[in-house]
Formats: C-alpha cells, structure tokens, sequence
C-alpha cells in the first residue's frame, strides 16, 4: 500500500489514490484528497455531494449509482464533473473517503 502525504494528513492509500481506512476520513483529510483531483477549493456543491455519498455508503454499504446521486443533488451530471473533474465515481468517492466503487476503472 502507498503513503498519501499532504501537509499533517497522512493516510493508507491503494493504487489508484483510494483510503484503505475508511474511519479515518475527516473534512481534512477530504480537502487533502481533493487536490488529488485538481480540486484546490471545497465549495458548499461539493461538501454536498460528498456529504450524500458518504450519508448513502454509510446506509446501504456501496456508493449510489450516478443517477441517483444526480436526483438526490439536484446536480446535472456535467455539473458533477465540473466540481470533480475525473467523475463521481473516481474522484467525488475518493475525496468522500469511499472505497474505490465497483466497474470503477
């Protein structure tokens, strides 16, 4: 496993940059992430979006699928890119502190 070091936050990582411990995850260790993703600022649209997959893998144990994340956000899925560049499933679920999802390449 790799090392992922930003500034005091230093976490377990799998190889595509996923937390290996999940209960480890906090708002800090969430904007770490985050630059990962290019995503330098964490607005209110993207603690929204990382709130509900975290609310939703907590519920049911999987991330939602992207419809439904588009539904339940109100957020068009081209705005959901725009917040996280590398997609929903790559880069919204890392910086939530999720497992990498499944069919996720």
């Amino acid at each position: 496993m790799a090392i992922f070091e930003h500034g005091d936050i230093k976490i377990e990582v799998d190889e595509d940059g996923f937390m290996q411990e999940p209960d480890e995850w906090n708002e800090e260790v969430a904007k770490a992430l985050a630059t990962t993703e290019e995503v330098y600022e964490m607005t209110d649209e993207h603690w929204k979006i990382v709130n509900y997959l975290r609310d939703y893998y907590k519920q049911f144990g999987i991330a939602p699928m992207i419809r439904k994340l588009c539904k339940e956000t109100g957020f068009p899925l081209k705005k959901v890119y725009e917040l996280f560049p590398s997609g929903p499933a790559k880069g919204a679920c890392k910086v939530a502190g999720l497992a990498k999802p499944t069919g996720c390449v």
